[in-house]
């Protein structure tokens, strides 16, 4: 029998906490239905015999800590946004993990779980993904993990992350599939009507400017490209605007956004033209002209390569198709 313990960290998001503990003990009912043994021991672990979520809002009893000896999956789950304050406040947790790690537990976070499981230290060295909107957060607090951004799942010699938001079902699907087998996985993916093998949460970025540096000149570039992207903007014009090198402008815009000049335009260009295509009144062809590019096949490139489907396949995701008339 696999032994899961799911923690319920200070600040933990309930639907991380009780989506998982779901998931396992219906492989359990539907191995039963099989008669099969049940696979899976699940316990809500927390530093006492309760624990309280959204500020006491719900209070879960828990299996307290010190009482867990041994275990075969730790899931830490995402957490609020007042990252600082619950890192903090789950400091005995992240030395738990730590220990039961050592001890030969499997460790998974859950999209913005990836911030506790990375600060005790076992993410060093490795591959990590959480939620794109905590990218940069994650990098700057976090620079010796590879944070891979537009990843699902990652899978380090048993210590797994997940993607933001539903996105962490996926990796307890793999884990499933791991443990139980395809079948049981297949299963469950039909029960709770997920995806399966969906790897990228490129789709659902939303590019947001990156604008979190102190660089004025790269800020200028920035709301150049921006109120201009519809024109064909060159790195030698900018920086001429810009009174820079165009090699002191390419290397300061690289240092603050993690983009060059032109990965940005693109990024800009591309997101202008996501917008247009959830509206879906415009073809494909005439929203690639309002954002400035010529080429059909060029467009479609960039398009797949940064969102990871077509124009075609993100417009009939994301536009809206009317209301559902019976």
């Amino acid at each position: 029998m696999k032994h899961i313990s799911i923690l319920v960290p200070h600040g933990g998001h309930m639907a991380s906490i009780e989506c998982p503990r779901f998931v396992f003990t219906e492989v359990n009912r539907y191995l039963e239905s099989m008669g099969q043994v049940p696979l899976f021991q699940v316990e809500l672990v927390a530093t006492g015999e309760f624990a309280d979520i959204y500020g006491g809002a719900y209070q879960i009893r828990t299996t307290p800590m010190k009482a867990v000896t041994r275990t075969d999956l730790i899931v830490v789950p995402a957490l609020e946004s007042d990252l600082d304050r619950y890192l903090a406040e789950n400091d005995d947790m992240r030395a738990w993990i730590v220990d039961r790690h050592r001890a030969g537990a499997e460790v998974a976070s859950l999209c913005m779980g990836a911030f506790l499981l990375a600060s005790t230290g076992l993410l060093s060295g490795r591959k990590c993904s959480t939620h794109w909107m905590g990218a940069h957060r994650f990098r700057s607090l976090y620079p010796n993990v590879e944070l891979i951004e537009d990843r699902i799942i990652t899978d380090e010699a048993g210590i797994y992350s997940s993607g933001g938001g539903f996105s962490f079902m996926n990796l307890i699907l793999y884990i499933v599939e791991k443990y139980a087998g395809r079948e049981a996985a297949v299963y469950c993916a039909k029960f709770f009507q997920l995806d399966m093998d969906r790897n990228s949460q490129s789709p659902f970025i939303i590019f947001q400017g990156q604008k979190w540096h102190a660089d004025e000149g790269v800020h200028r570039a920035q709301e150049f490209i921006e109120r201009h992207f519809r024109n064909k903007i060159s790195v030698d014009d900018l920086s001429s605007q810009l009174a820079l090198s165009r090699r002191s402008l390419e290397r300061r815009f690289k240092k603050a956004t993690n983009n060059t000049v032109a990965e940005y335009i693109q990024r800009v260009k591309i997101e202008a033209a996501k917008k247009q295509l959830e509206k879906g009144v415009k073809s494909v062809s005439e929203v690639m002209f309002d954002v400035g590019y010529t080429d059909q096949k060029a467009f479609r490139a960039i398009f797949r390569n940064i969102t990871g489907l077509s124009p075609v396949e993100y417009r009939n995701k994301f536009a809206s198709k009317g209301p559902i008339v019976a």
